[in-house]
């Protein structure tokens, strides 16, 4: 997997890279994570997927890290019942 670059964000860390004909777009928040995989070809640069990385799209993928948050919370009460 060859590291691309680092994308700025204030609340979460975000990984660019490539791997067999995909981007893939690591997204850390905390312990939690997420990962999407993107045909190279499904955008035509760079770029272009830098700018997946803003508005209504990153605004989904916080408020996913806050319901994941929540469950894993859940989780981990229900083991200490």
């Amino acid at each position: 997997m060859h590291f691309i670059s680092e994308v700025q964000h204030p609340s979460c860390k975000i990984s660019l890279y490539s791997w067999n004909n995909r981007y893939i777009i690591k997204i850390e928040a905390g312990a939690l994570e997420q990962t999407y995989k993107i045909n190279e070809y499904d955008v035509s640069s760079e770029e272009d997927l830098k700018e997946l990385l803003t508005g209504p799209f990153i605004d989904k993928v916080m408020a996913r890290f806050e319901s994941m948050a929540r469950d894993w919370e859940e989780a981990l009460e229900e083991i200490e019942d």
